[in-house]
């Protein structure tokens, strides 16, 4: 009998234990992953995925103006928006290793950020701040050599305001609005600096309120995905209300819509000006369409709902084949 005794006094206080062990790991947060080793086989690969090659689909804006202006039949305007693409795609890249750089310990915090080069340590820091100034010093340097002072100009803007935004404008509110808004607005302006095309006003208007509809869907949807746990990858994230970013989204959708109507209507830009009316229809659609996923909190990345969706995709085939043929006749 005191062997039994015994015996149930050891398993106890273990079972007890164990019990206690299994509540304690249940409730404790799922950790943050693990930084890998640097392995030197795994860089070049880190390197190219950090420069994000899926974002420079962004950069066709540099054809924008050009296109605006019926002149990308010519074939020297598309060799200087070729370069200009190229140069563009340098300096973004150059800012996405600043940032990611920057923001290495936000990035470990985020379910998916974790996973980029940097945060996950394939990137080394000196690594990745020293490609940062190899591409931005690559693409002032092309842009001097290979395009004129206007697209040099435009290109330092670009860069100097995107380091502005990494080291502390991003975290005040509307500001980083507008710094990522104008980072598009560069994009479609660049491509007729370096081409001499003198930028008309609707078109500087419309496509800058396009980018900050884009804009704000993207940080609306960042803050519904993320919920309580926004702020964790986007410190402003916890400053925003859902209900503000939805305004700014629908009001700058609908300037958006406004201008667009108002530049096709407009008989001094040189265009067949009843086929760019047509065109409004698309281009209407096409703004409705990515409500839907600004709406949804669907539009963290804008690039993957501009090439994934068809109906999209459809709608912007068919507004760039009534806009092209309206200013065809007339470059």
């Amino acid at each position: 009998m005191p062997e039994t005794s015994t015996l149930e006094s050891r398993t106890e206080p273990a079972t007890a234990t164990a019990f206690a062990e299994i509540v304690r790991t249940a409730s404790e947060p799922d950790p943050v992953p693990a930084v890998h080793p640097f392995r030197l086989k795994a860089l070049p690969g880190g390197l190219i995925r950090n420069a994000r090659p899926r974002q420079w689909v962004k950069n066709v804006l540099v054809l924008a103006a050009p296109g605006a202006a019926g002149m990308l039949t010519h074939a020297a305007v598309l060799r200087q928006v070729g370069i200009v693409f190229v140069l563009f795609c340098a300096a973004a890249s150059a800012i996405y290793f600043l940032n990611d750089a920057m923001d290495v310990e936000a990035d470990r915090a985020h379910p998916t950020k974790c996973h980029r080069p940097i945060a996950s340590g394939v990137v080394p820091l000196p690594v990745a701040y020293l490609c940062a100034a190899l591409l931005a010093g690559g693409a002032i340097t092309g842009a001097l050599l290979l395009c004129n002072t206007p697209t040099a100009i435009a290109l330092g803007c670009y860069l100097v305001m995107q380091l502005l935004y990494c080291t502390g404008l991003k975290h005040i509110l509307v500001v980083d609005l507008a710094f990522v808004t104008s980072g598009f607005l560069i994009r479609a302006m660049i491509g007729g600096l370096a081409a001499g095309i003198q930028l008309s006003q609707w078109f500087l208007i419309t496509t800058g309120f396009a980018a900050l509809f884009m804009v704000a869907a993207k940080r609306y949807s960042e803050l519904v995905s993320m919920g309580d746990k926004a702020a964790n990858s986007r410190k402003l994230l916890a400053q925003y209300s859902d209900s503000y970013l939805r305004f700014v989204w629908q009001a700058s959708a609908a300037v958006t819509v406004l201008s667009y109507c108002l530049w096709s209507s407009d008989h001094t830009v040189g265009a067949d000006v009843a086929l760019r009316q047509i065109s409004v229809l698309p281009f209407v659609f096409a703004i409705l369409r990515y409500a839907i996923f600004a709406d949804r909190g669907a539009a963290e990345a804008p690039e993957n709902v501009a090439l994934k969706d068809r109906p999209l995709l459809m709608l912007g085939a068919i507004w760039a084949g009534l806009y092209g043929f309206s200013v065809l006749g007339t470059a």
